[in-house]
């Protein structure tokens, strides 16, 4: 049986009820390394309070259940001090102190979401992106246990560092982690408190569609050539296939189908949109045609390797790995900065951006843009509309209805 701790001042009904009602609650017993038993006085019934540390040295408190002062005790919501003291330490290292039913963490969470990516052939950074940002008061705190009001705190003292559409993809990222550790643990009954403290900002789904003139696209390649040879020729095929960064690097040297007039590229699908098909979809290929002169390049990259090899290498040998941008953004910076153009604004991916716009404004259809890009109709009405417009006006321009100046051989008659 477990060792019970006395403490006088709060083991007994009447020893509560001779304190003062205040907001801060009231020292009690030590627990376990790390782990303490609090009591708030209220003027109904007072309130259980767990304090454990979160292994930094720093600490979080939460209240659990409500003590005995004025009803009797029921062994759930209310309890006494001796029921209290088995409720915090399962709570805080979990049943009889096995790790193994200790409640999970917010690190914990973390973890499991990252293995449940890696086994989907999902991208693990989902999953350490939150921890960049997160406190590690938060970190080591009980999912159980998380309020709206504190990730709602959390989630507004991130604005003015990052953008607003930034700060609302971290906060999915957290969702998917506290969402899967919920489908595992009966015991985490508050989703509601992710659910409202990390509702998305508002305002916040405009992108950075940058989208490029030509002569632009062409001088951020050559700089790109310029400045590291790999990294040209990831700018160079990014630029002409319009493909995600995550597809191109994903290339083998096998995907390259180099005829001498119509060269193509079996370019990987992103399999974008979740789902647990996702390891198939990533196997899955389409056809996207390049230019005779990206092929050679790559024809002459690819020399000499295993079909089975990455087609793309950084400069020095490795992969550009299933998170490239993490690669190669300070080149980016240095790329867009060289051509007058401003870092915060263009990233990468105008290059595909500028891609879509350009075939949209030579007439493609949007069915073929569609799938030339590994998107839908529907995504690139919704995307790319405004540039259409903002781009297309010579197109337009001719399908306006002229009035021409009446003459007297182009005027008509009407009848009557």
């Amino acid at each position: 049986m477990a060792r019970k701790v006395r403490h006088s001042a709060l083991e007994s009904r009447s020893a509560r009820l001779k304190l003062q009602v205040r907001r801060r609650p009231y020292s009690g017993p030590s627990l376990a390394r790390g782990v303490a038993l609090l009591y708030r006085r209220n003027k109904t019934n007072g309130t259980w309070v767990l304090k454990a540390s979160n292994g930094h040295g720093a600490y979080w408190t939460k209240g659990f259940a409500l003590a005995d002062d004025f009803e009797d005790a029921d062994g759930k919501n209310v309890l006494t001090f001796y029921q209290a003291q088995d409720a915090a330490k399962k709570l805080a290292r979990g049943e009889d102190g096995n790790a193994d039913t200790a409640p999970i963490t917010v690190d914990g969470a973390l973890k499991d979401y990252r293995r449940d990516l890696e086994a989907r052939s999902a991208n693990p950074y989902n999953a350490e992106h939150p921890r960049l940002h997160l406190t590690s008061v938060l970190l080591s705190k009980p999912v159980a246990l998380l309020t709206a009001t504190e990730l709602k705190k959390w989630r507004d003292s991130l604005l003015g560092s990052m953008a607003p559409s930034t700060i609302n993809r971290l906060g999915r990222c957290l969702c998917a982690a506290l969402e899967l550790a919920r489908q595992h643990d009966e015991r985490i009954q508050n989703r509601q408190a992710w659910e409202t403290g990390l509702a998305g900002l508002p305002d916040a789904q405009q992108s950075r569609n940058v989208v490029l003139p030509d002569d632009k696209v062409r001088e951020f390649v050559a700089t790109a050539y310029g400045l590291d040879d790999k990294f040209g020729l990831l700018s160079d095929t990014l630029a002409v296939t319009g493909a995600r960064p995550s597809q191109v690097v994903r290339l083998r040297v096998e995907d390259l189908r180099d005829h001498p007039v119509r060269p193509k590229l079996m370019m990987p699908k992103s399999a974008k949109g979740g789902g647990r098909n996702r390891s198939r979809k990533k196997t899955e290929r389409y056809s996207v045609p390049v230019s005779v002169q990206l092929a050679t390049k790559l024809n002459a990259a690819a020399k000499g390797r295993a079909d089975d090899a990455p087609l793309l290498l950084q400069s020095d040998g490795r992969s550009w790995d299933k998170n490239p941008g993490q690669n190669y953004h300070r080149q980016v910076d240095k790329v867009v900065t060289a051509i007058g153009l401003d870092p915060a604004d263009v990233t990468m991916y105008a290059l595909r951006h500028s891609s879509i716009v350009r075939m949209l404004l030579q007439n493609i259809p949007i069915r073929l843009v569609a799938s030339l890009h590994n998107t839908s109709t529907t995504m690139i009405e919704r995307t790319y509309s405004r540039f259409i417009t903002e781009h297309s006006d010579d197109i337009s321009r001719g399908a306006l209805l002229q009035h021409e100046p009446p003459s007297g051989e182009n005027v008509v008659a009407l009848a009557g």
